[in-house]
């Protein structure tokens, strides 16, 4: 009979240290929600267009960081569920002058340009400042007509009018979101991820989730 109490004190302690180790697992688990003002930010108007729903990358082909992004992107839409569509801005000259080419793909595949072709207009836009115009010209050409397309360079007056049209009406709609830093994404046409306070592709996965889920 004596050694029933200490039996008991044993036990007690056992299922403390049970309950205690289980708050201590769940405490690890518990998903902090994203922070307004910190991962991400609420744009200064709402986007009602189609190129903001739901997820849409903004980038330029002259961004080094963009570039990188680009690798990350198929696992990103698996991760959120949802395919990716792009905005190339135009809040410089160099990026207006990317976004032409940009858009010179999209409207001619009517698509967003794959992988492989994303990376060749990276590439060439990219090129060594020490190389010539004419070196740009040329990568530039061969990047389209390798796929059977026309670079922008060699339009005529009708088709470089049309793309303008389409470079101008997008670079309206991007001025808008008075996004001045790439790559990030905008979600719902409403909020603005901010890609840099994010460690981890998981990380910027998860805020982009849960804005698509964002009740207001």
């Amino acid at each position: 009979m004596k050694f029933k109490p200490l039996a008991l004190k044993i036990s007690l302690k056992k299922i403390v240290a049970s309950l205690l180790f289980s708050l201590f697992l769940s405490g690890c688990n518990e998903t902090v929600a994203p922070i307004q003002g910190v991962q991400y930010r609420l744009l200064p108007e709402t986007l009602n267009s189609n190129n903001f729903s739901p997820v849409t990358e903004v980038f330029s082909l002259t961004c080094i960081h963009c570039r990188q992004m680009e690798d990350l992107i198929p696992a990103l839409q698996r991760s959120i569920g949802q395919k990716i569509t792009k905005l190339h801005v135009a809040f410089n000259q160099p990026a207006y002058i990317a976004s032409m080419f940009y858009y010179a793909a999209e409207m001619q595949t009517g698509a967003i340009p794959d992988y492989y072709f994303l990376v060749d207009l990276f590439t060439a836009m990219q090129l060594p400042e020490s190389s010539s115009d004419e070196a740009f010209q040329k990568a530039m050409i061969e990047v389209f007509e390798s796929r059977g397309l026309i670079s922008p360079i060699n339009y005529n007056d009708q088709q470089f009018e049309a793309l303008s049209k389409r470079v101008d009406d997008v670079s309206r709609l991007s001025d808008k979101t008075q996004i001045q830093s790439v790559p990030t994404f905008i979600v719902r046409g409403k909020y603005q991820v901010i890609a840099s306070a994010h460690d981890s592709k998981q990380e910027l996965a998860e805020t982009i989730k849960y804005l698509l889920a964002k009740k207001s």
